[in-house]
């Protein structure tokens, strides 16, 4: 089994590598000052934003893989386990690493809004591939960061940090959302095994023991994070994948109805418990009652 080193504060990592923090609670870590450095397979209570110069690192994370190139960037949350097993290699590394302890943002606006910052919950193969002027972009905020620390406390420094620490997220939102546009071919495939995948689950029958396809199930058979899996379908569709799903189920309804099969049959076939549930559902996607929708087909 896999050695785990706990990371329960930026200084657990830093002491591993040979870095010396300035602050308790941050600690930028510039990769060519301590190379060379082995490997370790880390279970974080921090935050972290890593990115090596080297290409073709084999990283885990979970129970997956990092797809990791050269210029990639990847975003840990506590909570998460993610690295390389120490296997005694000592490796040469450039790049930098960014920890923070939820603690320093504590009291700020960014405490609440670190939430909505999706790409903490991707898995790696969904990492962030840089551009070479993006990678140029957060290197000179890191140097500002670690300029910044080696400044003399005072009763604004935690203040400039945390700002920094949002304007090197907003960068890296911002480079994802440029991902997601040079991505649409490959997003595009995504939709459609999205779409091969909820045809299976019906003819599989998987609906009369697991209910309606939830978009975690959907999104862990194409082995994504559900974050991730609902912002690629979210651009490629303009929905959200809860309500994709909704309209295909809806969709598969509507044939059934077309074909005599009755209200109540419908709703077991497709996965509800109660015909009720599958009645508003229907609603709220139609606009009309099963009844009602049943009575206008019949009428033309």
């Amino acid at each position: 089994m896999a050695k785990i080193m706990k990371i329960r504060t930026v200084g657990d990592y830093s002491r591993y590598i040979g870095h010396i923090d300035r602050h308790p609670l941050v600690s930028v870590i510039d990769y060519a000052e301590v190379s060379p450095v082995r490997h370790c397979l880390n279970n974080y209570s921090v935050y972290g934003i890593f990115f090596h110069d080297e290409a073709e690192i084999d990283l885990a994370y979970g129970c997956g893989k990092y797809d990791y190139k050269k210029g990639t960037v990847i975003c840990v949350a506590p909570g998460q386990v993610g690295g390389k097993e120490d296997n005694g290699e000592q490796v040469m590394l450039t790049g930098w690493a960014l920890l923070f302890h939820p603690d320093l943002l504590h009291g700020t606006p960014l405490e609440k809004s670190i939430k909505d910052y999706s790409f903490f919950d991707y898995r790696v193969n969904e990492a962030l591939h840089m551009t070479d002027e993006e990678h140029d972009i957060l290197a000179s905020l890191m140097r500002q960061i670690r300029d910044e620390l080696q400044k003399k406390r005072d009763d604004l420094q935690d203040s400039i940090i945390v700002g920094y620490i949002e304007l090197v997220l907003n960068f890296c939102q911002r480079f994802y959302n440029r991902q997601f546009i040079t991505r649409k071919l490959e997003n595009s495939d995504i939709l459609m095994k999205f779409d091969s995948l909820l045809r299976d689950y019906y003819e599989e029958k998987r609906q009369m023991t697991l209910g309606i396809p939830t978009v975690q199930y959907c999104a862990d058979k194409l082995c994504m994070s559900s974050n991730y899996f609902g912002e690629v379908i979210k651009r490629a569709t303009g929905d959200t994948a809860s309500n994709y799903i909704r309209q295909y189920v809806i969709s598969l309804a509507q044939n059934e109805f077309a074909k005599g099969t009755s209200i109540a049959r419908v709703a077991y076939d497709l996965g509800f418990e109660y015909p009720q549930h599958f009645s508003r559902m229907f609603k709220k996607q139609t606009g009309m009652t099963p009844t009602e929708y049943v009575e206008r087909i019949y009428k033309k």
